[in-house]
């Protein structure tokens, strides 16, 4: 942007240079005007140019130096509260453009050692936007999940980790924070199991997410996985309970009324279910308990 451009650090002594022609032509012209025409009120401006580079007392000064060259060259009677206002005009001008530039370099430099913290993160780090699009992906999250345009940014997160995609809904609350094991999806096809931590957040009236993604060890997987005499995972008995629930078609708030759990524990069950299945969808879930679990629903 334009005012970034004029207040960079190497415009510093150009800037100076020039706020200090133009007070002093500001003050020429002042002087030699007809009486009844005052030109004070166009020290603003290059006070606010310089406000951007000196500390908050040499601004104060300056503000007050910019006052008594107007005072001195008014047509008007001596008076110390019009003095006092255009100090305070002045001063305050300044003041306020220097917090403005000086939050906006922090911001710039918080920014600045984030992304350089994300994209040297062995995990992958992505936010996704209010509509379920991956808006940031570091390097290791580009290189985890493979996509087909060689990178993660504007694709749709539900593509990779629908459960991510679900944390998004509206109805949660402003800021929600857990940790799952969950399937993700390659560009390729190939699923695998990963651990996310992810926190949903806000910024302004939109809701965000931000995830950071590690993938699990295949042997350490596979030890979690031990089968019974069909060759299936055996499921517990609230697993058995979800899933016969979930098969009769109902919701995740239906099936915590039903018994009697909260709606997260719910959602960690399914997610249980999704590991030890492979099923990528609840309609999956369902054709793989029909199929494999009938005798226990």
């Amino acid at each position: 942007m334009f005012p970034e451009r004029v207040w960079d650090d190497r415009n510093r002594t150009r800037v100076l240079w020039l706020s200090g022609v133009a007070i002093f032509v500001i003050a020429v012209a002042d002087w030699w005007t007809p009486a009844f025409v005052s030109l004070g009120f166009l020290y603003l401006f290059p006070i606010m140019l310089v406000a951007g580079f000196l500390p908050r007392w040499t601004i104060v000064l300056l503000g007050i130096g910019a006052a008594i060259l107007s005072e001195a060259f008014s047509s008007l009677d001596r008076s110390f509260v019009r003095l006092g206002f255009q100090a305070l005009a002045l001063t305050g001008c300044g003041l306020f453009v220097s917090e403005l530039v000086r939050n906006r370099r922090l911001s710039l430099q918080t920014e600045a050692r984030l992304n350089g913290l994300t994209e040297t993160s062995p995990a992958a780090i992505v936010t996704v936007d209010e509509r379920g699009f991956v808006e940031i992906a570091n390097r290791a999250a580009n290189e985890l999940l493979a996509p087909r345009g060689g990178t993660l940014v504007g694709e749709p997160i539900a593509a990779f980790f629908p459960e991510l995609h679900h944390a998004l809904r509206p109805e949660e609350a402003p800021q929600f924070r857990a940790t799952m094991q969950c399937l993700g999806h390659r560009g390729d096809g190939e699923t695998f199991m990963v651990e996310v931590w992810f926190s949903t957040y806000k910024e302004g009236k939109v809701n965000k997410l931000a995830a950071i993604i590690t993938a699990l060890e295949d042997e350490a997987t596979s030890t979690c996985l031990p089968t019974d005499e069909r060759g299936r995972p055996p499921l517990t008995s609230r697993e058995t309970e979800v899933l016969r629930l979930l098969v009769q078609g109902l919701a995740n708030k239906q099936i915590a009324a039903g018994l009697e759990i909260s709606e997260s524990a719910v959602k960690n069950t399914m997610q249980q279910l999704f590991f030890k299945t492979t099923a990528r969808t609840r309609s999956q879930l369902v054709r793989v308990a029909v199929e494999h679990y009938r005798e226990l629903l």
